[in-house]
């Protein structure tokens, strides 16, 4: 069995990469088990640079708030502000603490500097801006898409002014209230402002669209495309705001899969970009559904990575990633009959695997679920396997 399965295995490179795809992805995902392990960040950072270098590749994309990755793509595409400032700013949940970000912000800075417009590297964050505990006023990107258009569209046109989003949208803190997150009467989502703040962004949005001949000519593509980006926000997170003031047993499922289909709004965006790596959870990219347990209660939702693979097909690829040990948090050496236990005893540090292979090696073979001690880590479901184009599995995680 060991030696069928050290057959699969290959170094973790954009060449071993691309050798178990049928043809070059326009999205290429790398899925993590855990967050905040910049072990796993350094890898992904080393393979996107072979992947720009040797494969084409142009933007990478993470799970951060979509909005805050523009600060660190204007500073990577021409230099704006700092990097102190860009990690900072430019990163939600926290990421802009690990120095594996900041590493990659640095180099693709580096790679830019002094490169025509067509060869720069771009940073997207493909997440809402949303938090576990809440989500954010759609303030920021409805103020930002009408002004995009007010300067450039008929002021006759407009459902609206910039005053009235301003008086119905109110003080930000009511959008950003964290007790709404379990109280639904807590949240604004259903109110009368709301509710006209939704058919807004709307009209706002057609507006939009039917005028892209006339905005990309005045402007450019890329800031239309940006444009587009502030209206699929204001309008997500609208729709966001309004189920976490719903009261029915399906709330919590809305809530995790619009988050979902945002992201996967975002990521097809960015792939009619160009091709693109994509890191992020396993379980934003893996093609089945989603499952977790929310109290006495089970959801079941729809990840990014599915809805983008069925509007993509072979366009997307999608590796995921699998861990022996982080023993700093618990988790421990894996059972020798798990799938982690089986790549656990091969002596590499770190190799990627041909999935289908693997699938064939174990054979009828049922590896046991591995069972994590800790919260934090999704150990691999070995139902699974045959949804990976790939599978990266790195031996122990030091601690960052």
């Amino acid at each position: 069995m060991a030696t069928d399965i050290k057959e699969t295995t290959h170094a973790v490179e954009a060449a071993s990469v691309m050798r178990l795809l049928s043809a070059r992805p326009r999205l290429l995902a790398l899925g993590e088990p855990t967050h905040g392990e910049d072990t796993l960040l350094d890898l992904r950072n080393e393979l996107f640079r072979q992947l720009v270098e040797q494969e084409g590749y142009r933007t990478i994309a993470i799970e951060s708030d979509c909005l805050r990755g523009l600060v660190v793509d204007d500073y990577v595409t021409s230099g704006t502000g700092t990097l102190d400032e860009v990690m900072e700013h430019g990163f939600s949940h926290g990421w802009g603490t690990s120095a594996a970000n900041r590493e990659l912000v640095r180099w693709m800075r580096a790679y830019n500097d002094g490169r025509p417009a067509p060869e720069r590297l771009r940073f997207a964050g493909f997440d809402g801006p949303l938090e576990i505990t809440g989500a954010a006023s759609p303030r920021q990107a409805l103020t930002a898409l009408h002004g995009y258009l007010s300067a450039r569209v008929d002021a006759g046109l407009f459902p609206c002014t910039a005053e009235t989003l301003d008086r119905l949208l109110g003080a930000d803190d009511r959008w950003g209230n964290t007790a709404a997150m379990m109280d639904p009467t807590r949240s604004v989502g259903k109110s009368a402002e709301a509710d006209e703040l939704r058919l807004l962004a709307d009209d706002l949005v057609s507006l939009l669209d039917e005028q892209t001949p006339h905005l990309i000519t005045a402007t450019s593509r890329e800031d239309w495309e940006r444009a587009r980006l502030y209206g699929r926000t204001a309008t997500g997170l609208l729709r966001y705001h309004s189920w976490m003031a719903d009261t029915t047993p399906s709330r919590m499922t809305r809530l995790v899969g619009l988050r979902d289909q945002m992201m996967a709004d975002n990521l097809l965006a960015i792939a009619a970009r160009g091709p693109a790596l994509v890191h992020a959870h396993n379980g934003h990219l893996q093609r089945e559904k989603s499952t977790m347990r929310m109290g006495d209660r089970p959801l079941e939702w729809w990840s990014a990575g599915a809805l983008v693979s069925a509007h993509l097909g072979e366009e997307y690829a999608f590796l995921a990633t699998a861990l022996g040990t982080i023993r700093h948090q618990g988790v421990d050496t894996p059972a020798p009959d798990s799938v982690e236990g089986l790549l656990y005893a091969l002596p590499e540090d770190r190799y990627v695997v041909d999935a289908a292979r693997l699938a064939t090696a174990l054979g009828d073979t049922r590896p046991a679920p591995r069972v994590s001690p800790w919260f934090g880590y999704a150990p691999l479901d070995p139902a699974h396997l045959a949804g990976f184009d790939g599978l990266v599995f790195v031996k122990d995680v030091p601690q960052s």
